[in-house]
């Protein structure tokens, strides 16, 4: 039985006031947890070198903030034209795929630097990790291409939404999972490696080597790719804005934590240095009281 108009107007109206919440909650979950490592994060952008991780770290804390803007703007926004909506979405489409791809780097090399940056490891996961950005990216543009844009008619709702839907769009989550599943591989194969020699606790080892964080973003992925098989309605693939969210914060904070644990190290190592140099001279180490 083919639905009533005023089933569909329904359905839409309940849909844009579904993504209102999904983005809603976005931006509270991106806000709360930038509050929560404010300080760190502004030691690292102040204190650390500045190079290409620096700048993807950047991109992949940022970026989500600018697309949850657009994003919120296209469920507010009393906007009738659909062309305008659809050259919103491809901005909003863009700014998650360039925190995406940031954040897998940042995954990427870590995970050389657990192989210590192996040549042929490193050429390989490069090559494939731009393969897969380059294919992937092609697929969501089609998938967005093809989709149906649709703006509200109903008065008091604002906003405009769009189907995702099909192979395109399923692909290029398949490629997504193929590719963090190889980087978990590669890590827990580390992992256990590193635990047969130093015979320690196992969860100790997982957690030195951020295991979670990869399995994190696998499951998330992994996620993204059956929903659109369990579920027809194309409202369910608003799941993949809390990925990008989700992944640039994992990613981020990783990176956090290993720039702060070493400079842990090399502040000990200076002290300790200080330390043995004064007891050489005969000499005390000079406090310094604030």
């Amino acid at each position: 039985m083919k639905p009533s108009a005023n089933d569909v107007q329904i359905a839409a109206a309940w849909g844009l006031h579904y993504f209102a919440y999904i983005r809603m909650a976005q931006a509270t979950f991106w806000t709360y947890d930038y509050v929560c490592c404010l300080h760190e994060e502004w030691t690292f952008l102040r204190q650390s070198r500045w190079t290409r991780v620096k700048v993807m770290y950047i991109f992949a804390r940022y970026a989500p903030l600018f697309s949850t803007t657009i994003g919120l703007y296209i469920t507010f926004s009393p906007d009738e034209n659909p062309n305008k909506c659809r050259q919103l979405i491809n901005i909003y489409t863009c700014a998650g795929l360039i925190s995406l791809i940031c954040s897998e780097c940042i995954f990427v090399l870590k995970t050389c630097a657990l192989w210590n940056n192996n040549r042929v490891l490193r050429v390989a996961m490069l090559t494939t990790s731009f393969a897969v950005t380059a294919i992937s990216a092609g697929l969501r543009f089609k998938a967005i291409a093809i989709s149906h844009v649709a703006t509200s008619v109903i008065p008091g709702i604002t906003g405009c939404s769009w189907s995702l839907g099909g192979i395109w769009y399923y692909m290029s989550f398949v490629l997504l999972l193929i590719f963090q599943l190889g980087l978990f591989s590669l890590t827990l194969i580390h992992v256990i490696q590193s635990w047969r020699t130093a015979r320690g606790h196992l969860y100790t080892i997982l957690v030195k080597h951020n295991i979670f964080y990869y399995a994190c973003g696998l499951l998330l992925t992994a996620t993204n790719m059956l929903i659109p098989v369990l579920f027809s309605d194309s409202l369910f693939h608003s799941f993949e804005d809390l990925e990008v969210c989700v992944l640039a914060i994992i990613a981020t904070r990783m990176h956090l934590h290993l720039w702060h644990n070493d400079q842990h190290v090399h502040i000990s190592g200076l002290q300790t240095f200080l330390s043995n140099t004064c007891i050489l001279v005969g000499s005390e180490p000079e406090v310094t009281e604030s």
